[in-house]
């Protein structure tokens, strides 16, 4: 059995949103954490270590740096920083997406006091209805936004931060819950309330096609997490399971003795297999899932952990120590 984690010890309370909060983000390169509300705020908060003094112990400060008053007319449902960390996306109830970019230092020594620190610099338009995630590709190269018409919009960030549609793609028969990036390789997964997952990847023939459809799940899938490795995705469903996806190639499948299914791409084979099924852990819907990287020097943690929460008010912590399927 891999050792068990230390207690979980709350670092701060936050306060400051009128009404519901969706959605968290942690920048991947400074020290702040995004939060998006049905008050139509984002609110951005700073945190860093102080020493407690005699003790030599130091803790985790929290200040409260910019409220930024989207200009989203219904909810925030989600947020999403880019990989340089400069800009922030919105996905809103209003079928739009916000962008918000960080002004330089020297720029604002020059502007009025008061002054924001992150301005709108573009509004996407193209959903036809609620707007519900938004994610950015791992190298910045694309952003996805997903909404409640059935669509999943790929949008390509040129140099100068132009966001330029890349394709629509129409795959799910039913509202698409959320976007998630693969954090190695430009292959897009959505999640959707038809049950199903997909899984689109750019086609140098076709531009951006699904290439494979993921079915497991008795439900609605309401969140997804790729492995850091890249070979296993999670997904959570209102089925109450959360399902490890398996990535393997035609020699992996003949290996194993798996028929390969057929696929739309020429990717050799490629497919995601399901391969482990967490069950009876939650009693009601599993809202949200997470993969975070392990301890590389414990065997037990190599593969990660799995971090889910269900409307039950259960947040589950897993480590991920093998899959014994594949």
């Amino acid at each position: 059995m891999p050792a068990q984690p230390q207690t979980l010890r709350k670092l701060a309370d936050l306060q400051g949103h009128a009404e519901t909060v969706w959605n968290l983000a942690w920048n991947p390169k400074k020290t702040l954490l995004a939060s998006c509300s049905t008050d139509k705020d984002v609110r951005l908060y700073s945190y860093k270590k102080l020493s407690s003094g005699i003790s030599g112990e130091s803790e985790t400060v929290f200040r409260l740096e910019e409220v930024i008053p989207s200009g989203h007319k219904r909810t925030v449902r989600c947020v999403s920083w880019s990989p340089t960390g400069d800009i922030l996306a919105t996905a809103s109830f209003d079928s739009t997406v916000g962008l918000w970019e960080h002004i330089p230092d020297d720029i604002r020594s020059s502007m009025s006091d008061g002054s924001p620190d992150w301005e709108c610099f573009g509004t996407l338009e193209g959903h036809e209805s609620e707007c519900k995630s938004v994610s950015f590709s791992y190298n910045g190269n694309f952003m996805a936004s997903c909404g409640r018409d059935k669509s999943v919009w790929v949008w390509e960030v040129h140099p100068d931060a132009d966001f330029e549609c890349a394709g629509v793609l129409i795959e799910h028969t039913q509202d698409v819950k959320t976007v998630q990036w693969h954090p190695k390789e430009e292959i897009l997964a959505s999640a959707s309330y038809d049950n199903t997952i997909k899984l689109y990847i750019d086609d140098p023939y076709y531009d951006w096609i699904c290439y494979d459809t993921l079915e497991a799940h008795d439900s609605t899938v309401w969140s997804l997490s790729f492995s850091p490795c890249g070979r296993y995705l999670a997904s959570a469903s209102d089925d109450l399971t959360i399902w490890i996806w398996c990535r393997l190639n035609a020699h992996d499948c003949k290996k194993r003795g798996i028929k390969p299914r057929e696929l739309a791409s020429n990717r050799d084979g490629e497919g995601w297999y399901p391969s482990y099924r967490i069950k009876g852990h939650f009693t009601r819907p599993v809202y949200s899932v997470s993969w975070a990287a392990g301890d590389a020097s414990d065997p037990a943690q190599a593969l990660g952990k799995i971090a889910a929460a269900g409307s039950d008010g259960k947040i589950l912590i897993y480590y991920v120590v093998c899959i014994t399927r594949f």
